[in-house]
């Protein structure tokens, strides 16, 4: 969600600036594209641009479709046909070989309703809703409705729906998104014919990050890049201090006895566990399996978690396997990791696979990391051919 709040805080900047704005917003891809629907980018009058519609081959003619729809007042449905190998007649060379359908909507700073102010809605609290953004493909002069409603997951709603022959299917269908978690476009035959992109928008992760050594620096700068939420605990006040950790949103000085009482855990939240302190991980552990998180990260060798299960569970604990599922040690994916750079990379990595539910190759699935014992031999080889060229 880190676009978002970059389009909302140029949006605001814009404003105390006198400038007008636009948001662009990719609402239909046929075939295929390098952003696909929901990706946006917020223009303003003097050509600053905020997010991003595709890999930069399209931000320039939306740019002068933008200035137009600024100065008419009205928004505008733009599409890309690249399905033509010969795509260069539209200027842009995409090279996609997909239809992208564009919405152009000018932003006006008094409207209560308008996309932003839905978006600082959904920024402001912690919870999924639905957007509803409607366009007419088959009539491109008449009006398009644009970015009009959003839907909380207690069904309050803000905006409105312009055709009310359409609304109970919509409202539905909205209901359906954020039950089942899918983004959906669905044409509505009655009314006016309105598509809708109903659009399910999810809270930024938060990450809990237990453990603030070096190796959790790079972590932290990663999971800001992706405008992530960084909570880092420790026990000790001298290491978990501003100055070393700039980017985290809240630092909480704790003994695991202590910690999760300061910490506010959702469907969101993720955990890594890099104390390097096997009491400490074990204790933290022992208070997150029965939260049932998404994922919990524990670094170090599989035989080290394995211990700290085997422990809970001589302390009487009982282990699901859905709660195994969740723990993720050695933490990260199969990418030939060594420093802590590296380490970082493949824990974001595969904490974005988790949460987007995509298959990668775990560390936790191999029986070994380090091909330590195969170096050990060529070592020896070495060192003895050495030996021999001395004799």
């Amino acid at each position: 969600m880190k676009e978002l709040q970059d389009i909302v805080n140029a949006f605001d900047k814009a404003g105390k600036a006198g400038k007008q704005t636009a948001l662009a917003t990719v609402v239909l891809v046929e075939g295929s594209s390098y952003r696909r629907a929901g990706a946006r980018m917020l223009v303003t009058e003097d050509g600053q641009l905020t997010g991003a519609i595709s890999g930069g081959c399209l931000e320039g003619d939306a740019l002068r479709k933008a200035r137009l729809a600024m100065a008419q007042s009205k928004p505008m449905l733009v599409t890309y046909d690249t399905t033509d190998d010969d795509d260069a007649k539209f200027g842009v060379g995409l090279g996609c070989n997909g239809i992208i359908h564009i919405l152009i909507e000018p932003i006006f700073q008094l409207n209560e309703n308008s996309p932003v102010n839905l978006f600082k809605r959904f920024l402001n609290k912690r919870e999924p809703v639905v957007l509803i953004t409607l366009f007419s493909l088959n009539n491109r002069q008449a009006a398009q409705p644009g970015t009009c409603m959003l839907m909380t997951a207690d069904e309050y709603t803000q905006g409105t729906i312009p055709d009310n022959e359409i609304k109970e299917a919509l409202l539905s269908d909205a209901k359906d998104v954020l039950k089942n978690g899918n983004s959906v476009t669905k044409t509505y035959v009655y009314g006016n014919g309105y598509t809708c992109f109903i659009e399910l928008l999810q809270p930024a992760v938060s990450l809990v990050i237990f453990g603030a050594g070096n190796d959790a620096i790079p972590v932290v700068q990663l999971a800001a890049v992706l405008g992530w939420h960084v909570t880092l605990v420790d026990g000790r006040t001298n290491y978990a201090i501003p100055e070393r950790f700039p980017l985290v949103k809240k630092i909480v000085i704790a003994k695991p006895n202590q910690a999760l009482s300061q910490i506010t855990f959702d469907e969101r939240t993720i955990v890594v566990l890099m104390t390097h302190n096997y009491n400490y991980d074990m204790a933290m552990l022992r208070q997150l399996l029965p939260l049932q998180l998404p994922y919990v990260a524990s670094l170090g060798p599989k035989k080290r978690l394995q211990r700290m299960l085997d422990e809970l569970q001589e302390e009487g604990m009982e282990i699901t396997s859905g709660q195994l599922e969740s723990i993720y040690g050695p933490a990260g994916i199969d990418i030939g990791s060594e420093n802590s750079d590296e380490i970082a990379l493949s824990i974001i990595a595969e904490i974005q696979a988790v949460l987007s539910k995509r298959t990668v190759n775990s560390l936790r699935d191999k029986t070994a990391v380090h091909k330590r014992h195969a170096e050990q031999v060529i070592q020896q080889s070495i060192q003895t051919d050495k030996i021999k060229t001395f004799h």
